[in-house]
């Protein structure tokens, strides 16, 4: 299958680049911001005069035509002026980071710089004293700002190579990918044409600034003459975010799966925090796209997020590796002809971005670069849908090595687990541990803006996912162990890091003393209370059967023929039926529970045992009542009474037999 969107090449030359694009709008909009930091805010012209000051100093330090130059800092207004003075001074730029240094160093071994642009900071944190050339990047003067800008002797003609850019990958040893300047402009156009940008637009990109879509996506906004917003501290919470976008009239943001989702409702907010501030317009308001990529996401967030923002606002689901520079898919709910079934169980790609071109080969998803080239494996699994749009199917990366010799695809269980209405984001991880060389294991969030009294209330525990799962998931790929978190970690590129997955804990067996809703193993419908319940109703319903004995059998009870001391054991006997009746009406009600949480066999299995200890338990009364008042030559009854019960007593206790020696899983561990 084979999805592609030609772009329009017309009126492109060979000196056409991002560069360029950004110095058209320096000349005729020179006032202009291009950055928007608080204090360290700059205009077109303010900024295009400080990447021209560096890229002298570049050229001046012996930098070639190609070199690659490592910038690293942690303030983002001088790391965009780096990125230009780079491309300025015919260099190639990477993007490391300095706030993480054993990321950066790894980084810059990657990518063997012929210097590393960066403050002092960051020259703290990345320099590891091998001899690489540290150049400081340059720093506006107080006295610069307040003077105007007065253009200088132009730089020296500066040859561009083909190479605009080195990213990284998302993975946790980092990979540079190569971009060239044909397809940093190309992935640009094709994102301006989907997004329909404009130079009124103001961007505001969450990711880390070493990650693909911080490292190209800075051409969406000062390629298109608007505004890039750069917060002096990075936003860390979706509530954080909506306060820059408050603040700085964001008009586009750029944000993971776990940032986008749980955004603040305009709706819900409107009428409370709005209301206390005195305003009353709803925040958001000034958003009219939201890009979200990183990560797979769900249609039912998609459709949830798109219907809590303010009309007209777009929600994109994007795709895109770094080879592509971070493009390649996109879709948004109107691309769907209709509604479909189980949407929180479909992530949906879309179709190709102009001059992108995407195609499914043997399961695997594979990106053209936008511009052209030869289609690139992502690694990534999908498939191509009837209505046109290309569906996600999971990564062979997250697939699971099982002792049995399968490898289990996780991202339909995971999917499947989604249903659970109380499910939010979930992993299916295979763990190993102590008791078994490997165990599946599913860790479960609560739904994104989930208004819920108790956060994560609703979460499921082991025995609840086993019956949600059983018509959905063969039995030996059911998760034999729930961990219930609050958020999945993930990493810098807002990818959810199943390495950081916190590995299970024992849960110990609960004590008399223990909690409520901590003791129980099985999750939601667990409680403290229920044994009081089961023990009230056992005695219950022991006193109504023995008060109605005499009424369905009369005369069953009568032990004034029977000599002394054994009329004294009959009674006995009677009460010890109408117990065990009782305590088999209890089991009834309250059994299955249990049994699915202690030994994890089968549904149907566990469900024919639990019936047959109830009857095993609830037959005595009934049947020693018929058998007292049967006459002992009536053969058609005898015959009646022992087919009614005791040849269903020999088949419960055959079941029983059979579900308490069949093996249990060894790996049955629960961790709530």
């Amino acid at each position: 299958m084979t999805r592609g969107s030609e772009s329009d090449r017309q009126g492109k030359n060979a000196t056409d680049h991002v560069l360029r694009r950004f110095e058209v709008w320096a000349r005729n909009t020179p006032d202009a911001p291009a950055l928007i930091a608080g204090a360290e805010s700059l205009s077109y012209a303010r900024l295009d005069a400080r990447a021209d000051r560096l890229a002298r100093r570049l050229v001046a330090s012996g930098l070639l035509p190609g070199g690659v130059v490592a910038v690293g800092t942690s303030r983002r207004v001088p790391l965009v002026v780096a990125l230009l003075g780079v491309l300025r001074a015919g260099g190639v730029y990477a993007v490391v980071d300095a706030e993480h240094p054993h990321v950066g160093r790894r980084q810059l071994a990657a990518v063997e710089p012929c210097a590393l642009l960066t403050d002092a900071t960051g020259r703290a944190a990345l320099d590891d004293g091998s001899g690489l050339t540290v150049l400081a990047i340059e720093e506006e003067r107080a006295s610069d700002a307040e003077q105007p800008d007065v253009p200088e002797p132009a730089l020296a003609p500066v040859v561009h190579g083909p190479v605009a850019a080195r990213v990284f990958t998302g993975a946790a040893e980092p990979r540079a990918v190569v971009l060239g300047q044909e397809l940093l402009l190309a992935a640009y156009e094709g994102w301006a044409q989907v997004a329909r940008l404009t130079p009124e637009d103001r961007h505001l990109i969450v990711a880390g600034t070493d990650v693909t879509e911080f490292a190209t996506g800075w051409t969406r906004a000062l390629c298109s003459g608007g505004g890039l917003v750069l917060p002096s501290k990075p936003p860390a919470t979706p509530s954080d975010i909506a306060a820059v976008v408050e603040r700085e009239h964001v008009t586009v943001l750029h944000a993971g799966p776990a940032v986008a989702t749980g955004l603040p409702s305009p709706r819900r907010e409107a009428a409370g925090a709005a209301e206390a501030r005195g305003d009353s317009r709803p925040p958001l308001r000034t958003l009219r796209l939201i890009a979200v990529s990183g990560d797979r996401l769900y249609l039912d967030e998609q459709a949830a997020l798109q219907k809590r923002l303010p009309p007209g606002t777009r929600v994109l689901n994007v795709y895109g590796i770094a080879e592509t520079a971070g493009i390649g898919t996109w879709f948004e709910v109107p691309h769907l002809p209709g509604p479909l079934d189980a949407p929180e169980q479909v992530s949906l790609l879309g179709k190709a971005f102009p001059g992108c071109r995407a195609e499914v080969r043997d399961g695997e998803i594979h990106l053209a670069p936008p511009g052209g080239g030869e289609a690139i494996p992502t690694g990534d699994l999908g498939r191509g849908r009837t209505d046109g749009l290309l569906e996600f199917g999971g990564r062979t990366r997250h697939h699971i090595a099982l002792p049995d010799g399968r490898t289990l695809d996780p991202y339909p269980v995971e999917s499947a687990v989604r249903g659970h209405e109380g499910v939010g984001a979930v992993v299916v991880n295979g763990v190993d541990g102590k008791r078994g060389p490997r165990r599946l294991v599913a860790y479960v969030t609560p739904p994104a803006g989930g208004e819920a009294l108790v956060p994560g209330a609703a979460l499921p525990g082991t025995a609840d996912l086993r019956v949600h799962l059983a018509d959905r998931v063969p039995a030996e790929d059911i998760p034999r162990t729930v961990v219930r978190l609050r958020a999945l970690p993930r990493n810098r590129a807002g990818q959810e890091d199943r390495s950081a997955l916190p590995l299970p804990v024992l849960a110990p067996l609960p004590g008399p003393g223990a909690k409520a809703g901590k003791a129980g193993r099985g999750g939601s419908g667990d409680s403290s209370a229920l044994p009081a319940l089961a023990g009230c109703g056992t005695w219950v319903v022991t006193a109504l059967a023995f008060a109605l004995t005499d009424v369905l059998w009369p005369g069953s009870t009568e032990v004034d023929a029977v000599p002394a001391p054994w009329a004294f054991f009959f009674v006995v006997l009677y009460l010890f039926e109408c117990l065990a009746f009782g305590v088999g009406t209890m089991f009834l009600l309250f059994g299955r529970r249990v049994m699915l949480r202690r030994r994890r066999q089968g549904r149907r299995l566990t469900t024919l045992a639990h019936l047959s200890v109830s009857y095993l338990l609830m037959a005595w009364w009934p049947q020693d009542n018929f058998y007292r008042l049967a006459a002992k030559d009536d053969w058609p009854q005898q015959a009646a009474l022992v087919y009614a019960f005791n040849i269903p007593l020999m088949i419960a206790g055959a079941i029983v037999a059979l579900y308490v020696s069949r093996r249990s899983d060894p790996f049955d561990l629960d961790f709530d």
